[in-house]
């Protein structure tokens, strides 16, 4: 080649990453792709590292601490402050089921901060394909769910709901059932609350505030921002039977929805007294 088309080279190679800097600094749109792309690198380049250590100990809830050490970074290159209120209610023994508000795949950065050990999220089968992804979330003891099968969906809770209680297992479940940017809560599927009915274990609501000031995939904004978590007081399901599910889903719903309004319009406040159970 000539010293002409080298010379070329050179200055394309220097001039792509300048000029992807200044669109970067000049366009949110493309700012906010960077940011995402970033994020699910981060993902799976964490979980091909990992998993090889995981895989070491097998299939085992301990695991879920090396994806939470792989996460937690996450915040500080995003420059996300995240303020937790109320995880004390999460100091127990027992095992019991956490429900949460599901926004967007950086709610897994909000997890992180407040699960506590030997708990893990019940998450869609089809994550379970997802190469090193799936792989190190099996690892981690997460719990998969199909979906589209009701019957396969029933089975996998009665089973939960056995292991929970036998291995005092705690876990977390998006009830809502997919993501939701909307300015309210999507009505909840009963999945969680049949799990916590059938196993007789405490629920706590956690509530994560809303993202639209730094985050939203609509509007192609991703910058740096602040997020606030709230877990609320436990919810018994103590001598409930399945019939109590519907209202107890309602319940639990509507707490939430009161919660989400609130922390839309304030900062985080002491968390609110016991719930009134259900009648």
């Amino acid at each position: 080649s000539s010293p002409g088309s080298t010379m070329e080279l050179v200055l394309l190679v220097l001039l792509l990453p300048m000029a992807a800097l200044l669109l970067y600094q000049r366009s949110a749109a493309f700012q906010y792709f960077c940011k995402v792309a970033f994020f699910n690198i981060w993902i799976v380049t964490m979980a091909t590292v990992l998993s090889p250590f995981a895989a070491l100990r097998g299939r085992c809830v301990e695991n879920m601490r090396l994806l939470r050490a792989a996460i937690r970074p996450l915040k500080h290159l995003y420059d996300i402050k995240i303020q937790v209120c109320g995880s004390e209610h999460l100091n127990i023994e027992e095992p019991y089921v956490i429900v949460c508000n599901h926004q967007a795949s950086l709610d897994i950065m909000g997890m992180v901060e407040v699960i506590p050990d030997r708990c893990v999220p019940i998450a869609k089968k089809e994550l379970m394909y997802m190469g090193t992804v799936g792989l190190a979330c099996w690892l981690s003891g997460i719990i998969f769910i199909n979906r589209q099968n009701t019957g396969d969906a029933i089975n996998v809770i009665s089973q939960t709901a056995e292991t929970i209680r036998r291995e005092n297992l705690r876990v977390l479940i998006f009830p809502e059932g997919t993501r939701n940017q909307h300015k309210s809560i999507l009505p909840f599927k009963r999945g969680a609350f049949h799990l916590a009915v059938q196993a007789q274990v405490p629920i706590f609501p956690m509530v994560i505030s809303p993202y639209w000031d730094f985050f939203s995939s609509k509007d192609k904004k991703f910058t740096s921002g602040m997020c606030t978590i709230r877990v609320l007081p436990r919810i018994e399901t103590q001598g409930l039977s399945p019939k109590d599910v519907p209202g107890l889903t309602e319940t639990v719903r509507n707490i939430m929805v009161d919660v989400f309004s609130e922390m839309s319009a304030s900062h985080c406040k002491d968390p609110r007294p016991e719930h009134p159970l259900l009648p």
